[in-house]
């Protein structure tokens, strides 16, 4: 997806510590701090109206200094504190571990040496098309945490299973809403939560539904019932 490495081994992947770190309080939310991260060596980067907080060298160098304020410049902002200067330059950026992008390309000098890297909100994809997704919530009930849930895009059809059977089917996307075909699912039957929320699922799908893509990184499909499905993407 995105890094603050002191929670993580170093056998973890920076993708695979990011959510876990600052997440937003909710889907669509705002997140509390301005995040950025960087790979090879990883780092991140939070910055907050007090504090810029610095985890560079996977870790090793710890920089917390207080917020000098932004500076704007011509090519976005920039921070200015002793040991640490930060430049944020707006332009989609991709993290190199992922296929996320991000709204800005950020650059760091910590210590005289220099890392880049990407922060800010977490973009759209430019097609569903070969994008991969889990299930959050689905009619406002989050998931049940022990059914594994998929929802992923491939050329013109759509696969996978909201807790209970695997379904697929063909789909196409206009204006920013989302015509699922007929989806044809394995015909099990699950106890509790996986067969409720997979029904609440296929009803949300029967019609066109609109995509909206928050800027935490989720994805939000809207039934014109006012019902949703959010998912997060997968790494």
């Amino acid at each position: 997806m995105p890094r603050f490495l002191s929670a993580c081994t170093l056998a973890l992947t920076l993708a695979a510590c990011a959510p876990a770190a600052k997440a937003p309080q909710g889907p669509g939310a705002t997140p509390a701090a301005y995040m950025a991260l960087g790979t090879e060596p990883g780092w991140t980067l939070e910055i907050t109206p007090a504090r810029l907080n610095y985890a560079g060298d996977y870790g090793e160098t710890m920089i917390a200094l207080p917020n000098p304020g932004a500076q704007v410049t011509t090519a976005g902002k920039r921070y200015a504190a002793g040991r640490l200067t930060v430049e944020v330059t707006p332009g989609p950026c991709s993290d190199g571990m992922s296929d996320r992008r991000y709204a800005d390309t950020v650059t760091v000098v910590a210590d005289g040496k220099t890392v880049t890297g990407c922060g800010g909100d977490i973009l759209p994809p430019d097609a569903l098309a070969g994008t991969s997704w889990t299930f959050v919530s689905i009619a406002g009930v989050p998931v049940a945490p022990d059914r594994p849930t998929s929802l992923a895009f491939e050329g013109a059809r759509l696969s996978g299973s909201a807790g209970c059977n695997r379904f697929s089917g063909s789909y196409s996307v206009a204006d920013g809403t989302l015509t699922a075909g007929p989806l044809m699912a394995t015909r099990m039957a699950c106890p509790g939560a996986g067969m409720t929320q997979e029904s609440a699922f296929f009803a949300l799908m029967r019609g066109p539904v609109r995509l909206h893509f928050p800027s935490d990184g989720t994805l939000e499909i809207s039934g014109t019932d006012g019902q949703t499905a959010v998912l997060k993407r997968a790494i």
